[in-house]
């Protein structure tokens, strides 16, 4: 496989598409003039078998920094992309890569553009960067090799290479130490793939497992359950039809029970007769009472006595009511003064905390005024003292010895003695630097080496850590989260106990309508039951504007009602041979059923006469329109009327003389007979009809809420990514409890803890230089004062007495500050006093807020139940 040609375009120097054809066998060379674009011609190749690291002067170097610089003029004059093409002669079959074998030349184009954007071609379709480097490596060119291009300058070391770096010239060029490579990367991934097979294989023994075992006992619990319920609905039903037989039982008994009853009401009729006259008799006695009550009243009598009684029971009625209302009212004013009382405290309790940080504040800032203060009334007690000394001779100090005093010598050696204390401070701390430092750099050696042992551990967690930001995003991208899932389980929860509730219901209301069950077998196997529509009642949809007329309704339908609409008259005929009906049943086949709808003219007709009164029976129900021919044929030839009046005109007008029924259920025939009274034993029908079809829209709509439909997808999808999340969250804190519990991190502690022994020792350090410079300027000053005392000693006493009446005064300033300080600190003082005073009198009286409303409940319950005893 040689070059047969290559194109450039957009590359480099070259703006225009140019082809360089003419490629020989054996050897080429590229000749030109300086700048004429030589050596692009081989970045070019390099730059189109794959090159990609530019930094490495290894490889034939690109001579650019970034993508852009390999476009013409970084893009700024027009052209936005570069592009290299390369044709490779593959006529020779025996050193053709590895599915090329039939092809007579091999293509590769590389292309990149603005801003950021690079692609490969191989033979004109798209292929990735790993394919372009896997066929050059399969003919031996190893583009990865920092020696497959040896470029000028190169040649001479190459001569001088070692036989070791000779070998592994040679290996490159074979093209075995790319194999080599490969199988240490196998290596490496065959131990990472190992390392996590024990941790996914530990993770199933320690969690998964025990959890799965957990899951199957409880599968085992549930379908325990669930054969228990199948068993109770089992001998639910067994029970029903046990409690049909003895109400079947009880209605035989309960009509040998009525007859009895009739013999009873006959005999009570008689009772009653006689306890008529006795009632007579009873009213006569209450006459010859009341005579007596009024003339025992106008004595003052008994009665008298009683009606005072309760006249003064009903006042202590009234007390003990009063008292209650009272008790009540206190109650509700203790509560909202103990409220108030605990905001007041919360209050107080904020404000005692920032007191407290007022009173710290302030004891810090006398403090450094209280030192100054010190400090200056030793220099000014050190002053008076060498003044009295130069004066005299004598000094007041009790201890030589141990003062400063005495004069300029004494004071120079307490300045020397000072120098000599921070020197002493100083080598003592140097040597304890020298030795933290010495065990600082142990401890950070050891800890970078745990670091390197443990680099692989930090970087399973972090990818651990990503892919847990991973999963929560996915997880938020759901639209579903744990609030929602709660209340759905909320909603579920409440949709099965109205699934419950409705079901009751349901079967209460079908109970009380047994004359609508139409019961049948299949007449034959695979019998499709949508064949059977069902009873005329139950197909029928009624508005609740229209429940005042169906009594005219179930008039007009009469025994139609009940009759059973099927598909056809085969299906009727099925029914009826082989469908064991236990009932006798008339049943309409759609296909046959005669319809004879009221012409439009007959309405309009009846609708002038009795105008708003008057509809047409079939206009007042609603039904699915495959059973249309059915209603027609039961309501179509019947007029429903508001009044008896309205019914009476249409029926019997010569033009319309149509079968009409009155709201009431009066009933008006055109052949001249009416009938009505009382209401039909079926009286309501419809409406409970209507009941029993709302309440079974209500529990369709249950059970779908109860089976959670609506959101099972997104809802299984969450449930999948939040099993996934703690796994892997599970993981992670693992991976951190390993990492934490390293070596390596409390050696990293120890390292802290003597990084900040350093600085505390270097501060030492430097704090024992500055007193001992300090000594010194002193000693140097106070060798000076004293020289300049021997040659001018009035002129100096006179200097120190200045600066005796400065610091003076200095300190007449400094102890007005500083009593300032005090009394702004002792003021504090008192009043975080008096904060907690008020605090511990707020809290009692919160407690005694609290008591007394428990005492005022106490005396009201008692109260309530003298009220309720009274009464």
């Amino acid at each position: 496989m040689r070059i047969e040609e290559l194109v450039i375009e957009g590359f480099k120097s070259y703006p225009v598409r140019t082809q360089i054809t003419g490629w020989d066998s054996s050897f080429n060379a590229i000749t030109g003039l300086n700048g004429s674009g030589k050596s692009n011609i081989l970045d070019a190749i390099c730059f189109v078998l794959g090159l990609t690291d530019m930094s490495k002067a290894s490889i034939a170097s690109l001579r650019c920094q970034n993508q852009q610089d390999l476009i013409y003029k970084r893009g700024a004059a027009g052209v936005t992309k570069a592009s290299v093409t390369i044709v490779f002669d593959n006529s020779d079959r025996s050193k053709s890569p590895a599915g090329f074998e039939d092809q007579k030349q091999i293509t590769v184009t590389r292309q990149i553009a603005l801003p950021n954007i690079s692609k490969y071609l191989l033979n004109g379709h798209k292929a990735q960067q790993q394919a372009i480097h896997s066929l050059f490596q399969s003919v031996q060119l190893n583009i990865n090799n920092p020696n497959f291009l040896i470029q000028q300058g190169r040649i001479t070391k190459v001569l001088n290479m070692r036989p070791q770096e000779i070998l592994g010239l040679v290996e490159e060029a074979a093209g075995t130490r790319m194999f080599e490579d490969r199988k240490e990367k196998a290596i490496r991934t065959m131990s990472k793939k190992e390392k996590k097979v024990e941790e996914i294989t530990s993770l199933l023994d320690e969690e998964i497992t025990p959890k799965l075992d957990n899951l199957r006992a409880e599968k085992r619990s549930y379908l325990a359950y669930q054969k228990a319920c199948t068993e109770i609905e089992r001998l639910t039903r067994l029970l029903k039809a046990y409690q049909w037989t003895q109400i079947q039982e009880q209605v035989l008994g309960r009509r040998e029970s009525i007859k009895e009853h009739a013999l009873r009401i006959k005999e009570l009729g008689e009772t009653k007769k006689a306890k008529e006259r006795e009632g007579k008799e009873a009213e006569k006695q209450k006459e010859i009472v009341e005579k007596k009550r009024d003339k025992e009243i106008e004595k003052g009598g008994k009665l008298k006595g009683l009606e005072s009684a309760v006249e003064n029971g009903e006042k202590d009625l009234a007390r003990f009511v009063a008292q209650v209302e009272i008790k009540q009212s206190t109650i509700a004013e203790e509560e909202k003064k103990a409220v108030e009382l605990e905001e007041a405290l919360g209050e107080m309790n904020n404000a005692l905390v920032q007191k407290r940080d007022q009173v710290t504040q302030l004891t810090k800032t006398y403090t450094t005024v209280k030192d100054a203060q010190t400090a200056a009334q030793a220099k000014l007690a050190t002053s008076e003292e060498l003044l009295q000394t130069l004066i005299t001779g004598l000094s007041s100090s009790q201890n030589n010895n141990n003062s400063s005093g005495g004069g300029y010598l004494g004071q120079i050696a307490a300045a020397q003695k000072r120098a000599a204390d921070a020197k002493t401070e100083e080598d003592g701390a140097k040597m304890r630097l020298t030795m933290v430092e010495k065990e600082l750099k142990e401890k950070e050696a050891k800890k970078k080496q745990l670091e390197k042992e443990g680099g692989e551990g930090q970087k399973a967690l972090e990818r651990g850590r990503k892919e847990i930001e991973g999963l929560r995003q996915r997880i938020a991208g759901t639209g579903w989260s744990a609030e929602k899932e709660d209340e759905t389980g909320r909603k579920v929860s409440a949709a099965r106990e109205e699934v419950k509730r409705l079901s009751e219901e349901l079967a209460s209301l079908r109970h009380s309508l047994t004359s609508l069950d139409f019961a049948y077998s299949d007449p034959y196997p695979g019998f499709n039951r949508n064949l059977v529509k069902g009873l005329v009642a139950s197909l029928l949809e009624l508005d609740p504007s229209h429940f005042d007329k169906t009594t005219a309704l179930e008039i007009a339908a009469g025994a139609r009602l009940y009759n059973v609409v099927v598909e056809d008259e085969k299906v009727a005929s099925q029914l009826l041979n082989n469908g064991k009906l236990k009932k006798r049943v008339t049943i309409i086949p759609l296909n046959k059923i005669q319809t004879n709808p009221i012409p439009a003219a007959k309405i309009a007709k009846a609708q002038k006469i009795a105008p708003g009164k008057v509809n047409a029976a079939i206009s007042l129900v609603g039904y699915p329109e495959e059973v249309g021919a059915a209603m027609s044929y039961v309501f179509g030839t019947t007029l429903i009327c508001a009044d008896n009046e309205s019914a009476s005109a249409v029926a019997f007008d010569r033009d319309i003389s149509l079968y009409s029924v009155s709201a009431d259920g009066t009933a008006y025939d055109p052949s001249g007979t009416l009938s009505g009274g009382a209401a039909p034993s079926g009286s309501g029908l419809l409406v409970k009809v209507q009941k029993i079809k709302e309440v079974e829209r209500k529990l369709e709509q249950a059970r779908r809420v109860a089976s959670g439909q609506g959101d099972d997808e997104r809802r299984a999808g969450w449930r999948t990514l939040a099993r996934e999340l703690e796994i892997k969250e599970h993981e992670v804190r693992l991976l951190e409890e390993q990492v934490g519990g390293s070596n390596a991190a409390m050696i990293g502690a120890e390292v802290e803890t003597l990084r900040t022994s350093v600085a505390e020792l270097k501060q030492t350090v430097q704090d024992a230089k500055t007193k001992q410079k300090e000594a010194a300027d002193e000693c140097k000053k106070l060798e000076k004062d004293m020289n300049d005392f021997k040659n001018n000693k009035e002129s100096k006493l006179k200097e120190l007495k200045a600066e005796i009446s400065r610091q003076k005064s200095d300190m007449s300033k400094q102890n007005a500050v500083v009593k300032q300080h005090q009394k702004e600190l002792q003021t504090a003082q008192l009043e975080l006093e008096s904060l907690e005073k008020d605090i511990r009198s707020s809290a009692a009286e919160v407690e005694g807020a609290k008591e007394a409303v428990v005492s005022v409940r106490d005396e009201l319950e008692q109260l309530q139940a003298d009220v309720a005893q009274f009464q």
